[in-house]
């Protein structure tokens, strides 16, 4: 059986992209559901896939994350693996979407594990926000913080790979078309997007814009935009609930697989798991003294082994 995937939240589990994609399970914290029935539900997941691999933002209740540490500890299990995730909801649920296609595959879970981190690089997470007053989770200059404050005035935020913020022109498209000049800001900068083929998904929160799908997807050279409900802990997150949460992914299997296994392996010393990188996603060793781990695909590298964008 493959590996199992978790979640800390539902509004973490995106549709499948096809039907070989296999589900996400939901492991809620302590205020809905008892300690008890949340051994029960591991242990059964543990029997059935043998590993759990159990994705967690790191914006997660504190409840919720001395959860998964508490039941962990009392089946006195290694082959429980706590990823967590600085993503925003959306692109959260997108990588957990990710891991569930790549859970399908021939991957051991040390190898499925390490690639959240990995696969992270890849997920280009934002919004459009009618106010950065309160985002606390990207970096806001002084200036933004007082524009946030006038009437109308819209920013487009990237949250990663790379934090960025621009301010659009003209409200940031209310109306058909979006107002914003090829995706350029209102001091002309652009959000920096993927440079190799993408689809977008956005999730509609209370703001009224077309932006994302009139000059961001086109500048993106998205192939297909989906959307979907927005999740419950997004205003959280981004500070305001007037906002479009939207994510550029790669949603094909074949090229995850390509990117994952272009990855050196390596064993963690302490657990003797797979793993890719520096640090094992179950126990979470590094790499001891003397050991050397390539780096993280550089958009060089990126390129080279997804292949260009289509234009």
């Amino acid at each position: 059986m493959p590996t199992a995937i978790a979640v800390t939240s539902a509004d973490l589990v995106l549709p499948p992209t096809d039907p070989q994609t296999p589900p996400a399970a939901v492991l809620p914290g302590p205020d809905a559901r008892p300690l008890d029935t949340a051994l029960t539900d591991v242990r059964q997941l543990l029997d059935h896939h043998g590993h759990l691999i159990v994705v967690c933002p790191d914006s997660a209740p504190p409840a919720a994350v001395q959860r998964l540490h508490a039941v962990r500890a009392l089946l006195e299990s290694d082959r429980i693996a706590i990823v967590r995730t600085a993503l925003p909801p959306l692109g959260a649920a997108v990588l957990v979407r990710q891991l569930r296609q790549l859970s399908a595959c021939d991957f051991s879970p040390g190898v499925l594990a390490s690639a959240a981190r990995l696969l992270t690089h890849y997920v280009y997470a934002g919004a459009v926000l009618g106010s950065v007053a309160k985002l606390d989770r990207v970096p806001v200059g002084l200036g933004s913080h007082l524009k946030g404050w006038l009437p109308g005035a819209h920013f487009a935020v990237l949250a990663g790979p790379t934090p960025q913020l621009v301010r659009l022109p003209g409200g940031g498209g209310g109306g058909r078309g979006g107002g914003a000049r090829g995706g350029r800001g209102a001091d002309g900068e652009q959000l920096a997007g993927p440079e190799f083929a993408t689809d977008l998904v956005l999730a509609r929160g209370q703001l009224q814009t077309d932006w994302p799908t009139a000059t961001l997807a086109p500048r993106w050279r998205a192939r297909a935009v989906q959307e979907t409900a927005l999740p419950e802990s997004s205003a959280r997150w981004w500070g305001t609930g007037r906002l479009v949460e939207f994510t550029a992914y790669l949603p094909d299997l074949p090229v995850l697989h390509q990117l994952v296994t272009s990855v050196r392996r390596e064993t963690c010393h302490w657990c003797r798991m797979e793993l890719l990188g520096d640090r094992c996603g179950f126990c979470a060793a590094p790499l001891t003294r003397g050991e050397t781990a390539p780096p993280v695909l550089t958009a060089q590298a990126a390129r080279t082994a997804l292949g260009p964008a289509p234009r």
